[in-house]
């Protein structure tokens, strides 16, 4: 049985083996052509609004980190924005490359980011948990943030500086006490558009939020990244050097802007 993961072997282009829906008309990442994204003037402002207290632990998946929520209940939500009603805070985590230049899933014009942070919450208003509102069209919305190669930042080196800790694929960390919302950019402008989980099961059911300006981050914190490994204890090591899917095709989808 073959494990999905980012190889040759197993990458992208091979996920379909295993996941039909790989080829579906609402996949993600795509390519964001600024051009032809529709200005749309009823598209709310964006209100992130989390609580440092339900970050609980930081880990290693194998497939890249994540910083884990408490969302039992609404103490970190996002509103506004293309979204109705509150979506609970799930989940933080990075998508990254084997160089600067190449990371980010989303593309803009052609053109790739060193890497890309997304902000997972789930549609608690109307589903029960964060796997029911998965299966559901309107039942994620992700939140994501261009990282561009630059000044060294400061707020991401609370996420870099515990990496050391879990860089076996497996480990955990107690990490508390932090507010995703330091990571995002000053100008909350946003694409918009009905996309997928990039990674499987692939499911179709994330509304995508894209912010335009990136954050910063300097080569030192994009080779910790790198460093993760995506091999357990005892397994022969090897590192995490990419971890995200190619831009998938538009199929008459429309990227909508504030």
């Amino acid at each position: 049985m073959m494990h999905w993961g980012y190889d040759e072997h197993n990458g992208p282009s091979r996920w379909k083996e295993l996941f039909p829906l790989a080829t579906g008309d609402r996949q993600s990442p795509i390519d964001i052509q600024t051009e032809t994204t529709k200005y749309d003037p009823t598209l709310r402002p964006l209100y992130p609004n989390y609580d440092p207290s339900s970050a609980k632990v930081i880990l290693n998946n194998g497939h890249s980190t994540s910083v884990e929520f408490d969302d039992t209940e609404n103490k970190s939500v996002l509103s506004g924005g293309p979204l109705i009603g509150n979506y609970r805070l799930r989940q933080i985590h990075f998508h990254w490359g084997p160089s600067d230049d190449i990371g980010s899933e989303h593309a803009v014009d052609g053109t790739k980011f060193a890497a890309e942070l997304h902000v997972v919450h789930w549609n608690a208003d109307k589903y029960a948990s964060f796997v029911e509102a998965a299966g559901q069209p309107d039942g994620l919305a992700v939140m994501a943030v261009f990282l561009q190669v630059g000044e060294c930042n400061s707020q991401l080196k609370k996420i870099t500086d515990h990496l050391d800790a879990i860089k076996i694929k497996g480990k955990r960390h107690r990490f508390t006490n932090f507010d995703p919302s330091c990571l995002l950019p000053h100008s909350l402008d946003y694409w918009t558009y009905l996309g997928s989980l990039t990674s499987p099961p692939l499911l179709e059911s994330v509304i995508w939020i894209i912010l335009r300006e990136p954050i910063s981050v300097c080569s030192e914190q994009l080779a910790k990244f790198r460093n993760l490994l995506c091999t357990g204890e005892g397994e022969a090591a090897f590192c995490m050097l990419r971890n995200f899917r190619p831009p998938q095709p538009l199929r008459g989808r429309e990227v909508r802007r504030n």
